[in-house]
């Protein structure tokens, strides 16, 4: 009863700024989602109802095919799908540790050095020593060839990850080391049981960026894996669709007339294939959506 008084007293300036935020919301969620649903329903259309008629909203023909293709060879699409796990997971752990890390030592006024580290790291965000040399650093000195080292080391640390948790630790009371400090305690202590505990939205806004960054990196794998069981689950989806793209060209061209009656989906098959990759890693935002945007403001409203 005392909520039905309330809306009644209610204003109307308010009531139409709501219902036109609402409204905007709402607008704006559709746009987001009518993309998203297009994808999944043309995954399930024919190649020749895309052709025709595009993309719809319900598709005119149901087809299997293009999963079919995806799925032609089970065993290397889940060998993909195991590295590309397994490198997402230790990779996203090894950069929140480093980066949180060299966060909480850049944001000690304890640190002398601090302002000339942050300009060293700071640096290599404008200018890096090109990929030919970077290439044979990582072949011929560090033999990353065909090691899961290839596919997590190159991105374990992100500069810019470290500058938001710098930003963000800094904001933290400096009182509570100082505390800390008199009872005993060391850098490690305060870090791991001090300053970590109060960093979620931190520690969620970067496990999330470096796990999209894991999850959809193939140009590592691109570089260094030469192997198939050694490939990434985005390398062997797009090596798959560039040979089926391939082989459909031969076949138009007429330089396979044997092969004149396969058809091809290529359309529906990468549609298929955005399915596939985006598919686990689309449940990761809502566990961290709660932290995400207080840790990313929170490390922006400081230099």
């Amino acid at each position: 009863m005392l909520t039905m008084q309330r809306r009644k007293k209610l204003p109307m300036n308010e009531f139409l700024f709501r219902a036109t935020g609402y409204a905007l919301l709402f607008t704006f969620g559709m746009l987001c989602v009518i993309p998203f649903y297009l994808i999944v329903i043309s995954s399930f259309a024919s190649e020749s109802a895309l052709i025709r008629n595009g993309f719809a909203l319900i598709p005119e023909e149901f087809s299997l095919e293009a999963y079919n293709l995806v799925f032609t060879n089970p065993w290397r699409i889940g060998r993909a799908y195991l590295n590309t796990t397994f490198c997402t997971v230790v990779g996203t752990l090894l950069s929140l540790f480093l980066c949180t890390l060299t966060g909480y030592i850049l944001s000690r006024r304890s640190f002398d050095w601090r302002n000339a580290f942050s300009f060293f790291f700071f640096f290599t965000t404008l200018f890096s020593g090109g990929l030919i040399p970077w290439y044979i650093l990582c072949t011929k000195v560090l033999h990353f060839k065909n090691t899961f080292r290839a596919l997590i080391l190159p991105m374990a640390f992100p500069v810019w990850n470290m500058i938001i948790a710098k930003n963000y630790m800094r904001g933290v009371p400096h009182e509570i080391s100082e505390s800390a400090m008199i009872d005993g305690a060391g850098e490690l202590t305060i870090f791991f049981k001090l300053y970590l505990p109060i960093s979620k939205p931190l520690l969620a806004t970067l496990g999330l960026f470096s796990a999209l960054g894991y999850w959809n990196d193939w140009y590592n794998s691109m570089l260094f894996s030469t192997k198939q069981e050694m490939q990434s689950l985005q390398y062997f989806l797009q090596d798959m669709l560039s040979t089926a793209k391939a082989l459909k060209d031969l076949i138009s061209n007429g330089y396979l007339d044997a092969a004149q009656n396969i058809s091809l989906p290529t359309t529906s098959m990468r549609m298929a294939m955005t399915c596939v990759v985006i598919g686990p890693i689309i449940f990761l935002y809502p566990l961290v959506q709660r932290y995400f945007i207080k840790g990313l403001t929170i490390g922006a409203v400081k230099g």
